[in-house]
């Protein structure tokens, strides 16, 4: 059954890449590239340049500031009113999931039919000016996002730069399994099973095997909240966690994981995870060992609001607020305990292509603008361990750069309208001056 799955899969991408998705990547032109535009963010400074330009060779950038050298033969794109910066990160996706119930669509959509969905939602977030992403679990799909990954790699699908974790790891009866389900149905659960520190260490290996880039374990859930405090119980010990990130070490990788409260969030910071995703709500002890071990908290806002704004019921809809309305509460510590923010969305339950919106409320529940840019582009790029290739417009980088209109420190969703989009030297997307 899977040979004539992956069989069906080839044959749609070929269609997709022969057709309006594939027309959307153009070819590295063999001249130079200057861009000029109104402005330029200096992200690492903290500054806005008037003018602003880059000059791009290849896939890389020589130059950029308030201009740039030119010479015979290039091509100027002027972008006119418009800020140039580097193309945005998003270091919490799920790129196999749409918006509709999440646990029904693991089970009635094949994986065939969610790698397809998958491709075009790498395409919608790239357009977005997402130009690179850490896709945290196939929920379900076991290693199809490796064959997404590698067809952007190879250039025969447009989508971000990717880091992949296949499938999820959680355990038996956890909160990823098939809760709520018949039992004698035998319904599959949206993560691989791992009871203990030998089956985590097992599953990675097999993950490492087919493709990962890194590892995403589920730590907590569910959720709930009783009188402003956070509830959820642990899945794994700070025994076994630390066995998984010694795995991950022993080949160079790093493991994140789900947590959005005590004890669990402890026992991964104790561990030493390269994230705490979520992070609803952290101890003073576990903020403190994650600013001493720069372990990033992504505070994945935009999911929240989507789901407190699309639930089912009345009540269902005040517990999601509730939840988001502790979140923002307890971000604010967060930041005032000096623990490092990388911006995640978790997009996927809500539509690709419109997580730009965590931005928003980044600033809204109490960073700057330039903060925020900072934790996507700066922190972003070391979460995803391409510091010192994206995230900046420097010299010798990765041409992954953006325009939006205004001044995105001005007006931080600026960042929802962008209208120009390169990664690694090919144009993607323009729009006219």
């Amino acid at each position: 059954m899977l040979r004539y799955g992956f069989r069906t899969v080839f044959f749609l991408l070929l269609a997709l890449t022969s057709g309006r998705a594939g027309r959307a990547q153009t070819s590295k032109p063999p001249h130079a590239i200057v861009l000029h535009a109104a402005r330029l963010l200096d992200v690492e400074n903290g500054r806005i340049l008037n003018p602003g330009e880059v000059l791009v060779e290849g896939e890389r950038i020589v130059e950029a500031g308030a201009s740039v050298k030119h010479s015979a033969g290039e091509e100027i794109i002027d972008l006119g009113d418009r800020t140039l910066l580097p193309g945005l990160i998003d270091a919490h996706i799920h790129l196999f999931l749409h918006p509709g119930a999440e646990g029904l669509q693991t089970v009635q959509e094949s994986v065939p039919q969610r790698t397809i969905m998958a491709t075009l939602a790498a395409r919608d977030d790239l357009m977005a000016g997402f130009t690179a992403e850490r896709d945290m679990g196939t929920e379900g799909a076991g290693p199809a996002d490796t064959a997404v990954r590698d067809a952007i790699d190879r250039g025969q699908i447009p989508g971000p730069r990717l880091r992949i974790s296949g499938n999820a790891i959680n355990l038996l009866g956890g909160h990823e399994d098939a809760i709520g389900y018949n039992p004698e149905q035998h319904v599959l659960p949206n993560a691989t099973y791992a009871n203990n520190a030998d089956q985590l260490v097992e599953a990675m290996r097999e993950q490492f095997k087919q493709g990962a880039d890194f590892i995403k374990i589920y730590e907590t859930g569910p959720d709930t909240v009783r009188d402003g405090r956070l509830s959820t119980p642990y899945q794994y010990t700070e025994t076994e966690l630390s066995a998984a990130v010694r795995e991950a070490a022993r080949v160079g990788k790093r493991v994140a994981v789900h947590a959005t409260g005590e004890p669990g969030a402890l026992y991964a910071a104790q561990a030493g995870v390269a994230s705490v995703d979520h992070a609803f709500q952290l101890s003073e002890a576990t903020m403190r060992l994650m600013r001493e071990k720069h372990i990033f908290a992504v505070p994945t806002f935009t999911i929240s609001e989507y789901f407190a704004a699309h639930a089912a019921t009345p009540d269902a809809a005040k517990r999601e607020q509730e939840l988001l309305d502790l979140h923002a509460q307890e971000f604010r510590k967060q930041l005032a305990a000096g623990v490092s923010i990388a911006l995640g969305s978790d997009v996927g339950p809500f539509p690709h292509g419109t997580q730009a919106r965590e931005f928003v409320l980044m600033v809204k529940y109490g960073m700057s603008p330039l903060a925020t840019l900072q934790a996507d582009l700066i922190n972003g790029a070391k979460l995803l361990e391409w510091e010192g290739q994206i995230g900046a417009l420097n010299p010798g980088y990765l041409a992954d750069i953006i325009a939006v209109p205004g001044n995105p420190l001005e007006d931080i969703s600026a960042l929802q309208h962008v209208d120009f989009v390169m990664k690694g030297g090919a144009v993607y997307k323009r729009q006219g001056p």
